[in-house]
């Protein structure tokens, strides 16, 4: 993991995350811990705004969570702007509750011309490691500039 594709992974994140209520609300507190080329990881302790009726992880925490990892991933090859999504899937496999740790592993595929291709995969962290996969994500995105 590289140094210049954390910053400017942090640097992109800066410069979204004002411009997105949503990302605001629900990625606030998220923490970027590393990111090389194609990849980047963070770490997101659950909290009441990202829990549903039942008490647990909403669906639209993962989705957002894919949306946003999917294209810093991007960010990571060098993309200055992380385009705009035109397909995204998220399977919820188990969940989480209010205290726990989520890691969540974005990863570029493929960076084309026109389009953009990444998986992202959440864990719930067990003693620091990562545990049960709690949501998988797939995401493309038009990125020609």
């Amino acid at each position: 993991m590289g140094v210049a594709e954390l910053e400017r992974v942090q640097r992109v994140w800066d410069r979204m995350k004002p411009n997105s209520a949503i990302y605001r609300f629900l990625l606030n507190d998220v923490q970027i811990i590393s990111a090389g080329n194609g990849t980047v990881k963070a770490h997101l302790k659950v909290d009441r705004t990202h829990l549903n009726s039942r008490g647990t992880l909403h669906g639209t925490v993962s989705a957002c969570l894919t949306d946003w990892a999917g294209g810093l991933a991007i960010a990571s090859q060098g993309q200055e702007k992380t385009g705009v999504s035109t397909d995204i899937h998220t399977s919820y496999v188990s969940t989480a509750k209010q205290g726990d740790w989520l890691e969540v592993e974005g990863k570029a595929s493929k960076v084309g011309s026109t389009l953009a291709f990444t998986t992202v995969t959440i864990t719930k962290l067990v003693d620091g490691s990562p545990g049960p996969v709690v949501a998988t994500g797939t995401h493309t995105k038009y990125v020609k500039q």
